[in-house]
């Protein structure tokens, strides 16, 4: 008789977050006859805290740690420093102990500004940078610090712009379709010819469980998960109003200098509504604004290099565009955070259209109908 393996075990951290929900669905879809999940909430396993992270590891007894957490871009020092720096490596500590793999979600914000940017580049580590920047810097650092030192078994994966669904947060990509599809941008804010580098959340699980099993490949590597080619910003944006039949952003672009001054007015504004208690705050984008103007793309040729196999190569922020704008558009008018998208944009079910106009005669219906049923 054969003996049968033992089924593997897995943490990811940050499992209500885009890429952390996309890789818990796609384990626990695809690979649930072989690994089981487990995805911690903060009150489960604050990050924060060493013990609480030994306490639920001893427990449980991972074969694999990943971590995807990542505290808000604007949050403050103290949050970013306590989530992005020391929850990360906390977390490694751990792996490093119990002699297990970690994935590790970086970002380009660890990059400057450039084209064809390669793994080997970093910003340099200064107290100018954003709190994000500076925390998943000093991340990378670290366990590239621990890799040679220790012999941590890590794999560092940087994402460009994600784009993919069931993002319960608008931010980053979402957070300009939202704004193209609530009519709030009047004018573009970047310039012609301004370029990034997206990736597709879908794509990250399958390249996580292939490096996890092929460890002696990726261990100790960082990558660029990127699209092939990268997005004109321009290009993008009228993409997508082309898809919802929308005026706005008019063909105006504004002045870097000029949307800095708007934003530094709207900064003071905000301020002052909250003396009299109306709180209210920016997007937390537009702390990157200057970015809005300025390329940036990452190389992925060490991926394309790499055993792994693209599961889609087709696919592109353009391709995705359709199902993305159905899927959030959807959502968002249903949380009335966009308004005038159901009599233009979708067909609405007769039952929804007798719920707007007469609930009185669907309501009788529906009664009627249920009484026949029984």
């Amino acid at each position: 008789m054969t003996r049968q393996s033992k089924k593997k075990r897995g943490i990811i951290v940050g499992g209500t977050g885009l890429i952390g929900g996309t890789m818990v669905h796609y384990f626990k879809s695809y690979c649930g006859n072989n690994i089981e999940i487990l995805s911690p909430n903060s009150k489960t396993m604050s990050l924060g805290s060493k013990k609480d992270i030994e306490r639920y590891t001893r427990r449980w007894k991972p074969d694999f740690i990943i971590n995807s957490a990542i505290a808000a871009i604007d949050a403050d020092p103290q949050l970013a420093y306590t989530i992005n720096y020391l929850g990360c490596i906390n977390l490694a500590k751990i792996a490093l102990n119990l002699k297990i793999p970690y994935i590790h979600i970086s970002s380009a914000a660890v990059l400057p500004m450039g084209r064809l940017l390669t793994e080997e580049q970093q910003l340099n580590l200064s107290p100018t940078l954003s709190n994000y920047a500076k925390s998943k810097l000093m991340s990378e650092r670290t366990l590239q610090h621990m890799y040679e030192k220790e012999g941590l078994d890590f794999t560092a994966i940087r994402l460009g712009i994600v784009y993919g669904q069931h993002d319960h947060k608008t931010q980053g990509f979402h957070r300009l379709l939202h704004s193209i599809a609530d009519q709030a941008m009047p004018l573009f804010l970047t310039a012609k010819g301004v370029q990034h580098s997206y990736s597709n959340a879908e794509k990250v699980p399958y390249f996580i469980h292939h490096a996890l099993i092929n460890r002696d490949e990726f261990t100790g590597e960082f990558y660029n998960f990127v699209d092939s080619e990268p997005v004109e910003l321009v290009h993008l944006i009228q993409t997508i109003k082309s898809f919802l039949g929308v005026k706005k952003p008019r063909n105006i672009f504004l002045p870097l200098p000029v949307a800095q001054f708007g934003s530094a007015v709207l900064k003071r504004l905000l301020k002052g509504l909250l003396r009299i208690g109306i709180y209210t705050k920016m997007p937390a984008e537009l702390m990157f604004l200057s970015q809005f103007y300025k390329t940036q793309t990452l190389d992925n040729s060490k991926l394309r290099r790499s055993s792994f196999i693209d599961p889609w190569p087709e696919q592109t922020i353009y391709s995705k565009l359709p199902e993305l704008i159905d899927y959030y558009i959807s959502r968002w008018e249903q949380r009335n955070l966009i308004s005038g998208f159901n009599d233009e944009f979708f067909a609405l079910s007769k039952d929804v259209e007798q719920f707007i106009n007469s609930p009185e005669q669907l309501l009788q219906h529906l009664h009627s109908r249920e009484f026949k049923e029984q």
